[in-house]
This record gives C-alpha cells, structure tokens and sequence, in this order.
C-alpha cells in the first residue's frame, strides 16, 4: 500500500491552494471507488503521489441546480443521488439510466459524476450522456477559472488536460429541447457489477410533423476518445426516423469506430454490436421496433 498525507479541506479556495502548492504529488478523492483501488495496487499512474485531498465534506461541490433551463450538477453528486433525482429523471431520463447502471448498489452510493469524469475511463456509463448533452466543465484554480466543453478535456483513456492545480467544481449542460427522446444502452459481462463492454447514449429532437430536427449520438468504449459521431447524426437530421435510415446511421457508429480506432483483436466482434446497439438505442427513443 502506498503511503501519503490525508488533507481534508472544508473550502474550494482552499482546495484550489492545496492543488497550487502540491500539484502532481497530491490527488484528490471524493467516493474513492477508482483512486483507492489505484492506491491498493499501487498503479503508476500515481506514482509520486505524497498527498491525498479528500474534498467530500465542501457541501456546495454537492448540489443539482437548475436555472433557466441550465442543469448544473457538482462532482460530490453520486450516481445513486443523479438517478433518484426527480429533476434529472425528467429533464435528462438517459442521465439517470446511464447513472443506475454503474457498478453496485454500494458503488452508485460512493462513486460520483465527478469522479467518473476526471478518472477518463473509456468505459464509464454516464460521459456518453453528458457528450451527447453537450456539457461543459468548470475548473477552479489559483489562476482563475475556466469552462470548457467537456468533450475537450479528454485526451486519451484515463487522461485528460485539466491541469494538475484545477478542481472540477462543475458540470453544467442546457436542457433538452421540447420533443426530444433519449435513450442509454449498455452491454456488459453480466447484469450487475459489469463495466460496459460498450454503451451509447442518443438524443432526438422531433418537429410537428415527425422530422427529426436534431440527432446526438455518443457511443462509449469503441473510440479513442468520447465524442459524438456527427456522419451518424446527419443522416437522420431533415428526415423521418424510418427503418431504413437509423439502419444507416447505426452502421456509421460502426465506420466511425474503425476509422478512429483501426482494426483491433475486437473489431470484428464490436463492428456489428455496436451497430446493433446503436439501432435499438434510437429505436427506444423514438418508441419503435
């Protein structure tokens, strides 16, 4: 077991100056549910670690808020807390889905939205949600603030580029607009404990007559970054959601895995699944097939 210094800060400010003054020799922890697995099996992605700030006890990192039509979510919020929520069961259902889904009863109730952010791992259920709602990350530093799309912190799996004295203080996204659909479907080993083996989040937003106006699809686990796949979005955008063209739009995922991703050991068995889960998550939203 590693050994290092426990800090527990009761401030933002005073995290911020923590982060400043310890930079990459200090890791901060909330739930725990990756870092101290990371600490157990003394994983090299912390090594120099000498510090551990524990920021679960700064009340205002744990609030869900929303302000003319803005959602904002802190990074103490849990998975258990994001899908009991009956703000976010209703304005973002495939969130809370995404959130019941991770892991166990006993993770969901540690694990939080924060922690499934800035730990980037390819396989995490609720970034494909939060890529396909356009959300945006507030991190707080010494140096000031800053708010970013978050589908541009993420560099590679567990990676991204905030930088070693910011704090994710927030993450914020639009609601969706009126007649849009959302589905989240995740494909693991089993049916509880699973980390996804692959998993896609879509929204689509439908005028009067039927025509989809908007598309957001983000597949999870098949490229090398979260994002969303737009060639699979203008398929459908203008027209009706027929059979035929969410056919279209699922084999783009498909393409666009291998075209980001090459040809892999697993790519002649993710091609067609995420194809296939792709088509039913549209199909859910849209209520058909």
């Amino acid at each position: 077991m590693m050994r290092f210094a426990y800090l527990r800060p009761t401030t933002i400010k005073e995290t911020c100056e923590l982060l400043n003054r310890y930079g990459r020799a200090a890791k901060v922890i909330a739930g725990g549910t990756d870092l101290m697995g990371q600490i157990r099996d003394e994983d090299e992605k912390l090594a120099g670690l000498q510090y551990v700030i524990d920021i679960s006890g700064i009340d205002e990192l744990g609030c869900i808020e929303e302000d003319s039509n803005e959602i904002r979510i802190g990074p103490l919020v849990t998975h258990d807390q994001i899908s009991s929520s009956p703000l976010l069961r209703t304005a973002v259902p495939f969130l809370a889905e995404a959130c019941s889904t991770v892991g166990s009863p006993q993770i969901r109730h540690r694990g939080t939205l924060g922690g499934s952010v800035c730990n980037a791992s390819p396989a995490a259920d609720p970034v494909p949600v939060l890529i396909a709602l356009d959300a945006n990350v507030k991190l707080e530093s010494v140096r000031g603030v800053r708010v970013l799309p978050l589908v541009g912190i993420f560099e590679k799996p567990y990676r991204t580029n905030i930088a070693a004295d910011e704090l994710l203080t927030e993450i914020s996204f639009m609601r969706l607009p009126i007649g849009s659909r959302t589905a989240f479907i995740k494909l693991g080993r089993r049916k509880a404990l699973a980390i996804a083996r692959m998993n896609v989040a879509v929204s689509v937003t439908l005028d009067e007559v039927g025509r989809v106006i908007e598309a957001r699809i983000a597949p999870g686990s098949v490229l090398p970054k979260p994002d969303r796949v737009s060639g699979a979005e203008e398929v459908l955008v203008g027209n009706e959601p027929k059979s035929e063209l969410i056919e279209q739009a699922a084999e783009k995922v498909a393409e666009e895995m291998i075209k980001r991703s090459g040809i892999r050991w697993s790519t002649t068995y993710k091609e067609p699944v995420i194809a296939v889960l792709t088509r039913r998550a549209l199909n859910q939203a849209l209520g058909v097939g």
